[in-house]
C-alpha cells in the first residue's frame, strides 16, 4: 500500500511539474510577443522604420543564440529546479524594464536581457521531461508543454492591446512581467519533493561538448531546428504587421486573426503528443513513428503561400494557422526525438545547440523580412521559404540519423 501511495504521489508531482512548465513557457511567449503587438503604437511614438524594427527583433534572436552557448551547460550543471527558477525571475524583471525604456537603445538592452534569460526555457523544459517523465508519458508531456507558446500567443493579442489602450503601453509590460513572480512562488513549493525517474540522477553533471558535436544525432537536431524555427520566429514577430499592412487592421482588431493562428498551432502540438504513442501502440518502431509523423506535418504546411492570395484576413489566418498547426506538430516531434535518442546528461545541451541554430536562422529571416518590406518585395519570399522548410528538415534528419533508436533506460 505504501508503494502505491508513493507512486500516486509521484504521478501528482509529475503532473504538477508539467503544469508549472506549461505556465512558464506560456509566460515566456507572452513577454516576448508584447513588443510585436504594440508595434503600431511604439513605431508612431519612436519613429522606427521597418528595418529598424527588424533590427530590434534580430537583437533578441542574436542575444538568445549567444546565451544558449552557456544555457545548456548551466541547466545540466545546476539542475532544472534552480536554473528554471532563476531564469524566470530575471526575464520577468527584464519584461518590466521595457516600461522604463525611452530610447531604442534602452529597448535593445531590455530585449537582450529578456532574451538571455528566456533562452533557458526550452532546454530546461525538455531536460525536465527527459529526467522526470517515463518514456510513454514523455511525448504527451512534451506535446502539452509545446502547446504553451501558442496559449501565450493566443492570450497576448487578446489581452495586451486592451491593456495598452486603457492604461498605456508601459502597463502592458509591467503586468506581464509581474506574473513571473507569482509563478516563482509555486515553482519553489511545487518542485521541492520531486525526484527523477533515473536511479542515478543526471543533475549537476557537465555535458561533454566534444562528444555532442561528434554525434550525428546532435547535428540532426540542429539542422532541423535551423530550418523550421525560422518559420516560427517569422510568424511570431511579423504577423501583426502582416495583418496591419495587408488588411488595414488596427491595434484593437489585429489581435483576433493572430489568436486564430496560434489556437490552431496549439492543436498541432497536442496532436503530435497523441499521435506518436498511438503509432507506437500499433507496433511501429520509434524510428518509423517519429518520421511518419514529421512527414505528414511537412505536407500539411505546403499550402502556406496561398495566404498571400486569400483576399480576407480570416481566410489568411486559417491558412497560416494550419501551417503553424503543422509547425508545432513537427517541432514537438523534434523535441521528443531529442529526449528519446540523446543521453540524458546532454539533452539540455543538445536542445540548446538546436535553439542556437533556430535563433540564428530566425534572426536572419526577421532581418530579411524588414529588408524585403522596405524594398517593395513584400511577404512572398518568406512564405515560400517557410513552406519548403519542413521537408528539407526531415530529409536532413534522415540523412544524419537513418534509424532513430532510444537511448539508455528508454530502450
Amino acid at each position: 500500500m505504501a508503494s502505491v501511495a508513493l507512486e500516486r504521489n509521484g504521478v501528482r508531482l509529475r503532473r504538477f511539474l508539467i503544469a508549472l512548465i506549461f505556465c512558464a513557457t506560456a509566460l515566456n511567449y507572452v513577454d516576448r510577443q508584447v513588443l510585436a503587438l504594440l508595434k503600431p503604437t511604439l513605431q508612431a511614438e519612436f519613429g522606427w522604420t521597418e528595418s529598424e524594427f527588424g533590427y530590434l527583433g534580430s537583437a533578441f534572436q542574436l542575444a538568445s543564440a549567444v546565451a544558449l552557448f552557456g544555457v545548456g551547460w548551466f541547466v545540466d550543471r545546476f539542475g532544472v529546479k534552480f536554473a528554471y527558477g532563476l531564469a524566470v525571475a530575471i526575464w520577468s524583471l527584464a519584461g518590466i524594464g521595457h516600461a522604463l525604456a525611452t530610447t531604442v537603445q534602452q529597448f535593445v538592452v531590455a530585449r537582450i536581457t529578456l532574451a538571455a534569460a528566456e533562452a533557458v526555457n526550452t532546454p530546461a523544459a525538455i531536460k525536465a521531461a527527459a529526467q522526470y517523465m517515463p518514456l510513454r508519458e514523455r511525448s504527451l508531456a512534451i506535446g502539452i508543454i509545446n502547446t504553451a507558446p501558442n496559449i501565450g500567443a493566443i492570450l497576448t493579442p487578446l489581452l495586451i492591446p486592451p491593456i495598452a489602450l486603457a492604461f498605456g503601453w508601459k502597463m502592458a509590460f509591467i503586468a506581464t512581467g509581474a506574473l513571473g513572480f507569482v509563478w516563482l512562488v509555486f515553482w519553489i513549493g511545487g518542485t521541492r519533493n520531486l525526484e527523477p525517474i533515473q536511479a542515478e540522477p543526471a543533475e549537476r553533471q557537465r555535458a561533454d561538448w566534444g562528444a555532442l558535436f561528434r554525434d550525428r544525432k546532435s547535428w540532426a537536431v540542429m539542422a532541423a531546428k535551423a530550418l523550421t524555427d525560422q518559420v516560427w520566429w517569422f510568424v511570431l514577430f511579423w504577423m501583426p504587421d502582416f495583418f496591419n499592412r495587408e488588411y488595414g487592421m488596427g491595434q484593437a482588431s489585429l489581435g483576433y486573426p493572430v489568436a486564430i493562428i496560434f489556437t490552431l498551432a496549439a492543436l498541432g502540438a497536442l496532436s503530435s503528443g497523441g499521435i506518436f504513442p498511438l503509432l507506437l501502440a500499433r507496433g511501429m518502431s520509434v524510428n518509423r513513428a517519429r518520421k511518419l509523423s514529421m512527414f505528414v506535418y511537412a505536407l500539411v504546411i505546403l499550402p502556406l503561400p496561398l495566404a498571400l492570395f486569400a483576399g480576407s484576413p480570416w481566410i489568411a489566418a486559417l491558412i497560416i494557422g494550419l501551417a503553424l498547426f503543422a509547425h508545432q506538430g513537427f517541432s514537438t516531434n523534434i523535441f521528443g526525438m531529442t529526449a528519446d535518442i540523446v543521453p540524458t546528461n546532454r539533452v539540455a545541451s543538445v536542445i540548446a545547440a538546436g535553439a542556437i541554430a533556430g535563433n540564428l536562422s530566425g534572426m536572419g529571416i526577421i532581418l530579411f523580412t524588414g529588408w524585403a518590406l522596405d524594398t517593395g518585395l513584400g511577404y512572398w519570399p518568406m512564405f515560400a521559404m517557410s513552406a519548403s522548410a519542413y521537408l528539407l528538415a526531415l530529409l536532413a534528419i534522415h540523412i544524419l540519423v537513418p534509424v532513430l533508436r532510444p537511448y539508455g533506460d528508454a530502450a
